[in-house]
């Protein structure tokens, strides 16, 4: 494996049109992976509305099977360029069994392996318990062609745990693909510090475990909710490398040196002086 490789970010606003946003997020692909990315990442639920801000019984018709109709498309892409492709989708895994799921697709086409998303929200505008059975394929580093990548949605980008265990796994780079936004009802004044929290909190995760971060957030606006893009790729130390803006639909690519990794663990050796020993407490809901 190289130890520089070329990351494509893809951020985009989507409509109620599914074949439409399928169709423009595969351009974005193709451009992406013809100005030399390696790993393209799309943001949550890529080819829909983020339709979970209510209860509606219609939206389970907008999930789709792996292998499915996106899985087609973009394992055609992956094989054609050469590059690694993670596709977040609504999962429809049997009738009545939903998730919220990051497919990985390899650079020879095929299906590396896929991420179901364990931390689901509960929470004004974002209804997903609703409509997402929790996730049970467990945290895990997923091996491609590229590099060993972990795989992680949205709200999961909250939890230590999470990050913590994908690393421990073997991850080199942590991917978020995300749907989060400024809710229209909140004030202004809070919005700063709400994008400020989402940055810190995920920059931290990479800092604490010596690894890359990946985040990639949609744009635009769907009923209540200004999503604010904002998607970027943090180094070991947590130094923003690229930022994207917060309405701008857009593939970025950015370089990173896996060798950074080990540099960095070398010299802050976090991993190292962890104490497994006295950890128990963490399995608890509440700690005695």
């Amino acid at each position: 494996m190289s130890n520089t490789i070329n990351l494509g970010l893809i951020q985009t606003a989507c409509t109620a049109d599914v074949k439409a946003n399928l169709e423009k997020s595969a351009r974005y692909t193709i451009n992406a992976a013809k100005a030399g990315a390696q790993i393209i990442c799309h943001q949550e639920m890529h080819n829909t509305l983020y339709f979970c801000q209510g209860q509606d019984y219609e939206q389970f018709n907008l999930a789709e099977t792996i292998p499915g109709p996106c899985t087609e498309v973009y394992s055609k892409i992956a094989k054609e360029y050469g590059v690694v492709i993670l596709v977040p989708i609504f999962e429809k895994r049997m009738d009545g069994v939903y998730h919220n799921t990051i497919v990985v697709i390899d650079a020879d086409g095929s299906i590396a392996d896929m991420y179901r998303k364990m931390h689901i929200p509960q929470d004004p505008g974002f209804d997903e318990k609703f409509y997402f059975t929790p996730g049970d394929l467990g945290f895990k580093a997923i091996k491609t062609k590229v590099a060993t990548i972990g795989t992680l949605i949205c709200w999961d980008q909250w939890y230590p745990e999470a990050a913590r265990i994908t690393a421990l796994k073997g991850a080199q780079i942590l991917f978020y693909p995300t749907a989060i936004g400024w809710d229209s009802k909140e004030p202004k004044s809070i919005q700063a510090g709400q994008l400020d929290a989402w940055r810190t909190i995920q920059r931290s995760h990479a800092i604490a475990n010596g690894c890359f971060v990946c985040a990639v957030n949609r744009v635009g606006s769907e009923q209540d909710l200004t999503f604010w893009g904002n998607s970027f790729v943090a180094d070991p130390m947590g130094k923003m490398l690229t930022v994207t803006d917060s309405e701008t639909e857009e593939f970025r690519i950015q370089s990173i040196d896996l060798a950074q990794i080990n540099d960095t663990r070398t010299h802050w050796p976090f991993l190292r002086d962890r104490r497994i020993d006295a950890y128990g407490d963490i399995l608890k809901r509440v700690a005695d």
